[in-house]
């Protein structure tokens, strides 16, 4: 069983002394230093408290919480969170979510409207590689040379090798984020030269390759799944994130890779389970649940931060819903459902039954969604909550005790079903199967054999995996992300929706990047 991670270990504070990264967005520049490699590292839980931060650079936005130092600069700093970023990014322009807001170029990410100059989609450019460079540093400064300069010997080394496993799977994970959104990008190794000029531009299957290398050769050395310490990377963790680069490989120009998601997700789908209570995942004692693969934590004490799960638990609240029912001071008003997705739904916003539809919010709200910018316009759906499965409010009202879930074992269990309906191998028996587990832990009607299908899967992910910031990924793989065959209200900023660019598969480099690095050209993305 995992043990549970201290919460400090994820707000990465020790690590603040270490790293004053403060504004740091130059990936060709090593993340600056308020102290030199010489010194810091005499004091053997250095090491640690690196680590921490690489995965702080998930949790949290900079060097104090909930704001204040942040670790990129140029957008407001609760909109500078790397999970709050990634969720409105693979979201906000699908069928499934919209938000009320109008804060800068917000909105063009509800319409698939925006362009290279948009403020958020440069900010999730820089999280990734403030990720890579914090993971390339580390790195650097864990080298067999560095470690025999400085005598580290016994036990500490042993966890070393373990703890640079970690931060060669965070760096995957930020790289993956990369080419899903951005394509090609700059693939900066912890060998290469710093500062001699800025990075080359590496193509998605050049950077696809160095990640699946990378994987394979990490997975040996981290605990098996569920051994290790609960909210760090696993086994589990480095098969979840192979198979979810195989499932996309098409996706990418790398080819069929179908037969490796099967191959990939065997130690998932045997070391997890499915957690009886569905709803538990997304709230405050989501770290008790057993299907949980690879989670971000927050913490109400320990981890602050405006955005993370403090911006999913309260933007999805206001209007008629008391804001005590979910563990909450006060809404936020601003994330609602599209209705595209609600009527895939048995009964649409009067769904009852499955239970994946239970936090599905209706008083004041109507289905269609003739404004974006009203929050009665669209259903309310507060999946994620800071309240206990057994009703206790987390520990603070503001910011949620609830975990980010990144990957769990119901995902596995569609990719696993979709990957053998592309011919990758497994049987059809296994994936109906897996399929029918998730339909009866939710109360939902069993499928047949003939009724499963790609489209019917393509279904079923927005029905179990609804705002768990996996949409667009979906879309573009299934080919309906742009285009006309599937619209969905403000697709191409019209209410009613209508086709838009290829091109928008992608997002386009920014246009600050492009400036600053001559060797960039550009993506595909527009």
């Amino acid at each position: 069983m995992h043990t549970k991670l201290r919460r400090t270990l994820a707000v990465g504070t020790a690590a603040a002394a270490l790293l004053g990264a403060s504004g740091c967005t130059d990936i060709t520049t090593e993340p600056r230093s308020t102290v030199t490699g010489a010194n810091i590292f005499n004091d053997p839980s250095s090491y640690r408290a690196f680590l921490a931060k690489l995965y702080a650079g998930l949790a949290v936005t900079g060097q104090q919480g909930p704001a204040g130092a942040g670790d990129i600069s140029g957008i407001d700093e609760g909109f500078s969170h790397y999970v709050r970023l990634l969720w409105q990014m693979q979201e906000l322009p699908t069928d499934e979510a919209a938000i009320a807001w109008g804060d800068g170029t917000l909105q063009q990410l509800n319409t698939q409207t925006w362009n290279s100059s948009n403020e958020f989609l440069t900010a999730m450019y820089y999280r990734i590689f403030f990720q890579v460079a914090l993971a390339n540093e580390f790195l650097r400064e864990t080298t067999d040379e560095k470690l025999n300069q400085r005598g580290v010997s016994g036990q500490l080394r042993t966890e070393i090798q373990q703890y640079r496993a970690e931060a060669r799977y965070l760096r995957a994970l930020s790289y993956w984020h990369g080419i899903d959104l951005f394509g090609n990008i700059p693939l900066v190794r912890e060998t290469d030269r710093l500062g001699a000029e800025p990075p080359k531009q590496a193509t998605r299957a050049e950077v696809f390759n160095f990640l699946v290398t990378e994987l394979n050769e990490i997975g040996g050395q981290l605990p098996a799944p569920r051994q290790g310490q609960y909210g760090r990377a696993d086994r589990g963790a480095v098969q979840m994130l192979l198979a979810k680069l195989y499932l996309n490989a098409e996706a990418y120009g790398v080819g069929n890779r179908y037969g490796d998601v099967i191959t990939a997700l065997q130690p998932v789908l045997t070391g997890y389970s499915l957690d009886p209570n569905f709803r538990r995942m997304f709230q405050a004692d989501n770290h008790t649940s057993p299907e949980l693969v690879f989670v971000v934590p927050q913490d109400g004490i320990n981890t602050r931060t405006w955005g993370g799960m403090t911006f999913l638990v309260n933007a999805a609240i206001g209007g008629n819903m008391n804001p005590a029912n979910y563990g909450v001071g006060g809404g936020w008003w601003g994330l609602r459902v599209k209705p595209e997705v609600v009527s895939l739904f048995p009964g649409g916003a009067s769904c009852t039954g499955d239970v994946r539809c239970s936090h599905f919010f209706t008083s004041g709200h109507t289905v269609q969604m003739n404004s974006l910018t009203e929050f009665s316009n669209g259903i309310g759906a507060p999946k994620f909550q800071n309240v206990t499965s057994t009703g206790r409010p987390g520990s603070h009202r503001d910011h949620p005790d609830t975990d980010y879930p990144m990957f769990r074992l119901g995902d596995a269990y569609l990719m696993y079903a979709e990957a053998h309906l592309r011919g990758g191998g497994g049987t059809r028996a296994q994936a109906l199967s897996y399929v029918n587990a998730l339909r009866q832990r939710a109360n939902a009607q069993t499928v047949t054999d003939a009724q499963l299908s790609l489209n019917f899967i393509r279904d079923e992910r927005a029905r179990e995996l609804l705002w768990e910031g996996h949409r667009r990924t979906d879309l573009v793989r299934f080919g309906v992300f742009t285009g006309g065959s599937y619209v969905w209200a403000w697709k191409g900023s019209v209410r009613e929706g209508t086709a838009t660019q290829a091109c928008k598969n992608l997002y386009p480099l920014p246009a600050s990047e492009m400036v600053a690095n001559r060797n960039l050209q550009p993506n595909g993305g527009c």
